[in-house]
C-alpha cells in the first residue's frame, strides 16, 4: 500500500461516516438517549482524526502522481482548497462534539445549543465533505467532470 492507496482509503470515512454520525445522533436525540447521543459526539470526534490522516496523506499521495502523464494540476489544487475547507469544517465538529461529551458527563442532558452548533456543523462538514470527494474524484474520472463529452465511437 502507498500514500495515494492510504489517501483513497482513509477518505472515505469521514465522507460516509460524518452523514451516518448524524443520522444516529439525531435518532438519539429524538428519543433523548443521552448514551447514544454521546455515542455520536464520539463518532464525530474519531472522525474528525480520520479526516485529519486523510488530509495529512493527501499531500504525500499528490507527491506520487504530479509526474503523470495528462496530470491536471489545476484540479488538484481546487481538491486541495476544498479539503482545507472540509477539514476546517469537520475540526469544528470534533470540537463542538468534544465540549458536548464534557457538558454532558455524568447523564446530563446535551444543552440545546450545543446540540443546534453539532447539527448545523454535521450538516456543513457533510456538504464539504462531498464537494471535496466529488472534486477529488474529478482528478483521475474525466467522466464526473462538469460539461464531460463522451469520445465519439469515430474517436476511439
Amino acid at each position: 500500500m502507498n500514500w495515494a492507496h492510504l489517501h483513497l482509503a482513509l477518505n472515505h470515512l469521514p465522507v460516509l461516516g460524518v452523514p451516518f454520525v448524524a443520522v444516529i445522533f439525531l435518532i438519539a436525540l429524538r428519543r433523548r438517549d443521552v448514551a447514544w447521543q454521546r455515542l455520536a459526539l464520539c463518532g464525530f470526534v474519531t472522525l474528525f482524526f480520520v479526516a485529519l490522516a486523510a488530509k495529512f496523506t493527501g499531500d504525500f499521495a499528490h507527491e506520487l502522481v504530479v509526474d503523470w502523464n495528462g496530470f491536471d494540476h489545476d484540479l488538484m489544487h481546487v481538491h486541495e482548497e476544498s479539503a482545507d475547507q472540509a477539514v476546517t469544517a469537520i475540526f469544528l465538529l470534533g470540537l463542538f462534539s468534544g465540549i458536548g461529551l464534557f457538558l454532558s458527563r455524568a447523564g446530563r442532558a446535551l444543552p440545546k445549543w450545543a446540540v443546534a452548533v453539532v447539527l448545523v456543523l454535521a450538516l456543513a462538514s457533510t456538504a464539504l465533505l462531498l464537494r471535496t470527494a466529488s472534486r477529488g474524484g474529478e482528478i483521475r474520472h474525466p467522466e464526473i467532470r462538469p460539461g464531460f463529452q463522451p469520445p465519439s465511437a469515430e474517436q476511439s
